[in-house]
């Protein structure tokens, strides 16, 4: 009997030992970004420079530190920014989701990894539900969160202390934020190709008013969202 009680009690301090290793990371991640020279790399003049030295390798050294940058922290819309503006339109695109994926990936696995045991400790029965329900419908959940614009990071961390499924999340993830991505990096590499042309009367061509207009229309994705999920 005795035995069968410190099963119990050693995987709960098997949990609370990974969920503080979790805000400790946490704690970390955001020091490093917001007190340390890190945080000087993040214009586009200064990481531009940086990505020069990587010559051929840019591209991938890129998309390293994007997924870095998720995991620590890094605001998603900064980090594809950048990734815009250094790279344009198309290829920012690119290398910003593939970034994106590879970051919200790796921050689900920590999640996972560090918090999942102490927070299925903490889940009592009216919360076992909606768990459940994350585990059932976890592709249309995790698909629905990131089409109405979900704070990035927080749900890549959250979602793995959730029982829903990998390959729901990664798959849900990928389709939900190609749209809000193609828009942002379109909006952001058009301007910067103007910029570096010079040519500011291009600031009147049609592909820069559509990708003002498109970047407008992406505010009003998650209420026409919103709607469709209320009527149905």
């Amino acid at each position: 009997m005795e035995g069968v009680m410190e099963a119990p009690r050693a995987s709960r301090k098997k949990a609370m030992l990974k969920a503080s290793i979790f805000v400790a990371f946490i704690i970390v991640a955001i020091y490093i970004v917001r007190f340390t020279p890190v945080k000087g790399y993040l214009t586009a003049e200064a990481l531009g420079r940086f990505l020069d030295t990587a010559g051929f390798w840019a591209p991938f050294v890129f998309m390293l530190i994007y997924t870095a940058g998720v995991c620590l922290f890094v605001p998603g819309t900064l980090l594809t920014g950048l990734g815009a503006a250094i790279f344009g339109a198309y290829w920012g695109f690119l290398y910003v989701w593939v970034g994106a994926m590879a970051g919200a990936s790796a921050a689900f696995w920590i999640g996972r990894t560090l918090g999942r045991e102490f927070a299925a400790s903490l889940i009592g029965d009216k919360l076992k539900k909606y768990d459940d329900a994350i585990e059932r419908n976890g592709f249309a959940t995790v698909l629905y969160l990131r089409l109405v614009y979900f704070p990035f990071t927080p749900m890549n961390f959250g979602m793995g202390l959730t029982k829903v499924r990998f390959g729901d999340y990664f798959f849900g993830t990928g389709l939900g934020i190609i749209v809000g991505t193609f828009i942002f990096t379109f909006f952001i590499g058009t301007l910067k190709d103007v910029w570096v042309s010079g040519n500011w009367g291009e600031l009147l061509s049609f592909k820069v008013f559509f990708s003002i207009g498109l970047f407008v229309f992406s505010f009003s994705i998650p209420k026409i969202i919103k709607k469709i999920k209320g009527e149905q």
